[in-house]
């Protein structure tokens, strides 16, 4: 009599397995993330011994002068991979529903198949529903061939009978080895499938994108084990009602994670934004109390950001605080270094920040740009339109250095703004200052402010600027 199936339970976020199903796993600790699964049953019999002895080689004798990187055709998207797509490779493209990765994928198949025999599989839409797609993005290239289909046993002998140079799965979830028992989009298939994908790509050299769907909890369905497969993994990010899309790295085999790609969703597709930098200050406010432009790395890339406060009286014993693209405690933070190193009592009021763009700030440079914002709303006074200030804030009210401080000078310089304040420590590297941006160098909050009172000064009493300014000195 045929063995019954046995059946075991999966945690999603390890990859751990039990025999019977626990609220907690056993393993790492997390709640509900068991789920039930068929397991594999592995091949039996004795083993034969395999001698392997003949293709280890000393990793000096290996050369990378065949390695092939193709280019997408998006310069954003090369730059978050690393200098373009590498030969076997498989990338991991991820994001909320309608965010616009099947569009991107879709759109680089028009560059791709100008020089490239381009597989698109997809197990969601119809061939019609893709030809549809296809001449909205104006996509129409000669190379791009459609397979609709969900067995992906079947799919990767396809891949190597036609051998061809890309390929795209749309989506993973979709994907099935019929063999297994249990549903599409459930752990084990996509476990496997993607497994099978990272063998035929490797096998083959040839570089496949998946498209993975996220979760309710933000991040890509499916098993961890998925991540850990794939060569890169992409994260498609943005506001569902702004036009603006983030794309970074999360893993990275062949270049870094810290690059991102900025795109603008329009009617036509997704459009690269070359220069994130105006996009994000387009439209700001003049002459507005609570604003102050900051200065963060995206990788090798200076982005400026427009960091927007409001504090206000509260009608309530206990007063709201709210922080959108900013961590809130760092924001709490900065709020009682004001009040207890400046005097800046802000005990009894409401406090209210924003990055615009929906950016998010989250490295140390944006404490000095947050902390000035707040100081111009307190006083309800504006500060001076072509300011940009870098710097962190420590616990004593001291201003410390940060990274990349040319970079991010020269960046503001090209944007045409005419004062930059920054940490003390960072003169020694920056050129002097010029007529075009003149460069204060605080080592407190305190000579932060009184470089502002200087500013304000010279407005009232046309006073001529310093040679060398360095507030505090």
């Amino acid at each position: 009599m045929a063995k019954k199936d046995r059946i075991e339970y999966v945690c999603t976020e390890c990859g751990a397995t039990t025999s019977k199903w626990n609220g907690c796993c056993p393993s790492c600790g997390k709640w509900n993330t068991l789920e039930e699964s068929v397991p594999i049953e592995t091949a039996g019999g004795h083993h034969q011994p395999v001698d392997l002895s003949s293709r280890i080689h000393l990793i000096s004798e290996i050369t990378t002068m065949n390695e092939t990187r193709y280019q997408t055709g998006s310069g954003e998207l090369d730059r978050v991979l690393g200098g373009g797509l590498v030969k076997g490779s498989i990338v991991l493209l991820g994001g909320e529903p309608g965010i616009g990765k099947s569009t991107l994928l879709l759109q680089i198949c028009q560059y791709l198949g100008e020089h490239h025999h381009v597989l698109y599989v997809s197990g969601e839409e119809s061939e019609r529903q893709l030809k549809l797609r296809a001449e909205r993005l104006n996509v129409s290239s000669n190379n791009l061939y459609i397979l609709t289909e969900m067995d992906a046993q079947a799919i990767c002998d396809t891949i190597g009978v036609s051998k061809p140079d890309v390929v795209i799965i749309d989506s993973i979830q979709t994907m099935q080895i019929p063999q297994i028992s249990s549903t599409p989009a459930s752990l084990t298939q996509v476990r496997e499938c993607t497994n099978l994908f990272m063998h035929t790509a490797k096998r083959l050299e040839i570089p496949i994108f998946i498209v993975g769907h996220v979760n309710k909890d933000g991040a890509i369905a499916g098993p961890k084990v998925m991540e850990h497969i794939v060569d890169t993994v992409l994260f498609f990010e943005g506001e569902r009602h702004m036009s603006y899309r983030v794309l970074r790295a999360v893993k990275n085999r062949f270049g870094s994670t810290n690059e991102i790609g900025v795109f603008d969703m329009q009617e036509k597709g997704l459009k690269e934004v070359e220069n994130p930098s105006q996009m994000l200050l387009a439209g700001r406010p003049l002459g507005v109390s609570g604003t102050c432009i900051a200065c963060v790395m995206e990788g090798s890339r200076p982005i400026l950001a427009e960091v927007q406060t409001l504090i206000s009286k509260s009608g309530y014993s206990t007063p709201k605080r709210t922080a959108t693209g900013f961590d809130y405690n760092r924001m709490s933070l900065i709020l009682a270094v004001l009040e207890k190193r400046c005097g800046l009592n802000s005990g009894n009021l409401d406090v209210y920040l924003n990055i615009v763009g929906g950016f998010r700030l989250d490295e140390p440079a944006g404490d000095l740009p947050v902390a000035l914002a707040l100081y111009s709303s307190l006083v309800d006074r504006a500060l001076p339109d072509k300011l940009i200030a870098i710097g962190e804030v420590g616990l004593a009210g001291e201003i410390r250095n940060v990274s990349h401080i040319v970079k991010r000078v020269e960046e503001a310089r090209r944007m045409g703004f005419e004062v930059c304040i920054v940490p003390k420590q960072a003169l020694s590297a920056l050129p002097k200052s010029s007529k075009s941006l003149r460069i204060f160098g605080v080592s407190s909050l305190r000579q932060a402010f009184s470089a502002l009172g200087r500013l304000e000064q010279e407005k009232a009493s046309q006073i001529p600027p310093l040679k060398e300014e360095n507030a505090g000195a």
